[in-house]
């Protein structure tokens, strides 16, 4: 292939749903299965703000991207749990303010790696690239040559955490992997996350949970306090941790967002 990207013989593992592939669905891709549609139908069976929620978290991503590389001067970034490209992907949002901008992706889904040609498309003065890996190894991250070879590791990074830690189900085990990639940073990065939570919909988001394992899929509710565990020693940026539709917005329509359909907190902190 031109792109060097090679294409997986991995199995896709198309008989247990994946969060990637489900989020595909909901936000109108083409790149799901049977079952990914079964668990999104179900799921909005119980809870109906699902697709609110999930484009909520899309421009999370975009704003907190856009802030990073206007307010803050972070022109690359690592974005950790990809998912199915959606365009405009990270690098088209940052390479728009700074063409230079540079970005490694990564995500442990053959069926990205398979559509990883579409995060190449760069801006021809930045440079994207492209990781099969997964958060629960971070060395395997930090080592890899994608990595080394796309971006400096003296200048500040802006790591992307974005509805990615909710599939390690261990608190343990999810704040040790994403303190071992945030320690890895230089001073002066920003690491912008949503976490997901059920503190404003309890009962119903129960019911979610239960869906997802029923259909393979792993999913870890944290309330305010285990969420902020992992921003722990960041400075945080205005407004801190809010439901992510209340950070930063655009506009005032969040104001008709009724807390209960957004499932996920969001915050960007600077490495001091």
């Amino acid at each position: 292939m031109s792109d060097g990207i090679p294409r997986p013989a991995a199995d896709l593992r198309t008989d247990r749903a994946h969060g990637a592939r489900i989020y595909d669905y909901i936000l109108g891709g083409k790149d799901n299965y049977a079952v990914d549609r079964a668990a999104a139908d179900a799921t909005v069976q119980v809870w109906p703000a699902l697709p609110v929620h999930m484009r909520a978290n899309r421009e999370f991503l975009h704003r907190a991207a856009r802030y990073l590389v206007t307010e803050c001067g972070v022109d690359q970034f690592l974005d950790i749990g990809t998912g199915i490209p959606t365009s405009p992907n990270l690098h088209e949002v940052v390479q728009e303010v700074r063409p230079e901008a540079r970005v490694v992706y990564t995500d442990n889904d053959p069926i990205v790696l398979a559509h990883a040609r579409a995060l190449l498309t760069s801006n021809e003065r930045g440079r994207t690239a492209y990781l099969n890996a997964d958060l629960r190894d971070p060395e395997a991250i930090l080592s890899a040559p994608e990595l080394r070879d796309t971006l400096d590791p003296d200048k500040p990074i802006g790591l992307m955490l974005i509805a990615v830690v909710h599939f390690i189900e261990d608190d343990d085990e999810a704040l040790a992997v994403t303190r071992r990639i945030i320690d890895a940073l230089p001073s002066g990065s920003y690491v912008a996350a949503t976490i997901a939570t059920d503190d404003f919909a309890p009962e119903m988001l129960a019911k979610v949970r239960q869906t997802y394992h029923d259909h393979g899929e792993t999913l870890r509710w944290r309330d305010r306090e285990q969420s902020a565990r992992f921003l722990q020693g960041l400075e945080l940026v205005e407004p801190g941790i809010v439901q992510m539709h209340k950070w930063k917005p655009d506009s005032d329509t969040y104001e008709a967002v009724p807390d209960a359909d957004i499932a996920m907190y969001g915050a960007v902190g600077r490495k001091p």
